[in-house]
């Protein structure tokens, strides 16, 4: 019967090996700065859990057994990956991991795919990033089919996650451009007797914020189309019909924005985080440089293009200092 206990530690094979490379006790003993009473013990253990004689010590200078030759052989491979793991793990507490797996929102890929793409190509060997609802990442996140997530909301409930705000905006009522224009608390209304409702699904994190608020105000509105994406509500608003959305679910429309008038919701304000969320502890500072990255591009970019558009009242310029990290 095969006993489950590993014969050797990487200790032994370290060891093994410099036997092996200078085909003498003394030689191994002065390479690794220990006794050579300290390597034949080493060896001789070794030979005895496994059973086998690894150098036949007639020959002058020592050579090497049918069975060592083979141990040699799995050891230069066992030794070679556990440097690459080390290195692996130390490059992974400076922010580089092999593989990350991202989830992002869809009202967010046009204002930050781009630098979060540029981002992950220096700090990733391989990257795979996923769009869908909020939260289905929330749960391939906890799943742990998922390493980073951007989306809407926080899990400041969850033990073992950290969360980093990006970005606050407000929701804002969207209409054609050339629609009526009127303001005050029954504006909805009054627009709804224009033009239908487009919604957003309610499986979505923005669907169910706007129909909180609703129910707050309790407005029942007349709607023709539900969409779960940005693009397909903005869409179906240049048809002829009226929404509550947010600025960055307007920008995935892109060259549409003209075509629309936007203005502050009547009653009180209604606004969205946008954050990032790990697991924590367990990508070391690659979350704090990604936070600054992506907080820069809104700054730079994206919050200077939204203010040709977005209503003096609704303004959402509202993106965080970036704190000390507590970590690595």
């Amino acid at each position: 019967m095969i006993s489950s206990d590993l014969p050797f530690d990487l200790h032994a094979l370290k060891v093994f090996l410099q036997v092996c490379e200078h085909t003498t006790m003394a030689g191994a003993a002065r390479r690794l700065g220990i006794t050579q009473s300290a390597i034949s013990q080493v060896i001789s253990d070794l030979e005895h859990r496994l059973g086998v004689v690894l150098f036949d010590r007639s020959m002058r200078p020592i050579g090497l057994t049918a069975s060592g030759a083979l141990l040699r052989e799995h050891a230069l491979i066992l030794t070679t990956e556990a440097r690459r793991a080390s290195i692996r793990l130390q490059e992974l507490q400076r922010g580089r991991p092999n593989l990350l797996r991202v989830g992002i929102i869809d009202s967010l890929s046009r204002a930050l795919l781009p630098p979060l793409t540029r981002f992950l190509r220096e700090r990733a060997e391989r990257s795979v990033i996923l769009s869908g609802p909020t939260e289905s990442h929330y749960a391939a996140l906890l799943g742990r089919q998922m390493d980073l997530i951007v989306g809407a909301g926080d899990l400041e409930d969850m033990n073992g996650l950290e969360c980093w705000v990006l970005l606050e905006e407000p929701y804002v009522l969207l209409y054609p451009a050339t629609g009526p224009y009127p303001d005050g608390p029954k504006a909805l209304q009054e627009i709804n007797q224009y033009m239908p409702f487009i919604r957003f699904s309610a499986r979505s994190r923005i669907g169910q914020d706007i129909e909180r608020y609703l129910r707050r105000l309790r407005l029942e509105l007349r709607y023709s189309l539900e969409f779960d994406s940005p693009f397909g509500v903005t869409s179906a608003c240049m048809d002829g019909g009226m929404a509550i959305t947010t600025p960055l679910c307007m920008l995935e429309c892109g060259e549409a924005v003209p075509h629309f008038r936007c203005m502050a919701l009547p009653g009180p304000p209604a606004r969205r985080q946008l954050t990032l969320i790990v697991r924590k502890g367990e990508l070391g500072r690659l979350p704090f440089d990604l936070v600054q990255t992506l907080r820069q591009h809104l700054r730079d970019s994206v919050l200077q293009h939204l203010r040709h558009f977005c209503p003096d009242d609704a303004k959402f310029l509202k993106v965080p200092a970036t704190r000390v990290p507590d970590h690595g």
